[in-house]
């Protein structure tokens, strides 16, 4: 497999998002939002009785949301990327050129993922720094970084983009809406949520081994995907399953 012939689809593809107004909108409006929006929710905490607990909670279970946002953003660009040339019908062309079907997978992968890694990476630092300034008060130290909050962005992150980009692999083989595609991905989406509403309640707490199972259940799932998008996107099934 040549690596540049798949940075070259990727690049493609970049140039496709950078023109399409409502891609960017959504790549980069609601993770600032939410890198803005959740310290002020923690900052309208300090006037408890008992502010700090609360405040940590809170903290943690934001943390967590990185996980959700990765995969939420993922498939977003991941829809327009693979769904987005089957519905106007460039990807048969695409599989003229001179490329094999793991170089052209890797591409489109590379394509949705690195946008979307890169504005998480980029608003959590914008999280982190305004918790911290709102925070250190009240708890008396600064709680960013933390090694659970580095797990989660060197670890959890990445895989949850990975699951959610190979995902959309699949979807995309079976529907031709974008629309279609993100609804039957949030499906995936619910266990995530399930798991933050517990952070919140403080049911479980957000520790290293905590963090591991999540971890490796995303890579689990990760592995189980890849086999499945792998065998999906192929030229043959492509040219007569993908209508």
């Amino acid at each position: 497999m040549k690596l540049w012939k798949s940075w070259v689809i990727a690049n493609k593809d970049f140039n496709i998002f950078r023109k399409k107004k409502r891609i960017l909108y959504t790549l980069i409006i609601l993770p600032l939002f939410l890198s803005i929006g959740l310290p002020l929710v923690i900052r309208s905490l300090t006037g408890l009785d008992n502010p700090k607990a609360e405040i940590i909670l809170l903290l943690n279970a934001f943390s967590f949301f990185y996980i959700i946002l990765a995969y939420i953003q993922s498939i977003t660009l991941a829809s327009y990327s693979i769904l987005g040339e089957k519905i106007e019908q460039s990807l048969e062309p695409l599989l003229a050129t001179p490329t094999t079907d793991s170089e052209l997978l890797l591409g489109k992968t590379v394509a949705s993922f690195l946008p979307s890694i890169g504005v998480i990476y980029a608003c959590s630092i914008i999280f982190m720094v305004l918790s911290d300034v709102i925070t250190y008060n009240t708890i008396g130290y600064l709680f960013f970084p933390n090694l659970s909050m580095g797990f989660i962005l060197l670890l959890a992150v990445p895989l949850s983009s990975i699951l959610s980009i190979q995902l959309n692999v699949i979807i995309s083989s079976r529907v031709n809406d974008v629309r279609t595609a993100n609804q039957l991905g949030f499906v995936l989406f619910i266990p995530f949520m399930g798991v933050y509403i517990l952070l919140l309640s403080n049911v479980i707490s957000l520790n290293i081994l905590n963090l591991f199972v999540v971890t490796l259940f995303l890579f689990t799932i990760d592995i189980v995907l890849f086999y499945l998008s792998k065998a999906t996107f192929s030229r043959d099934k492509i040219l007569t399953k993908w209508k």
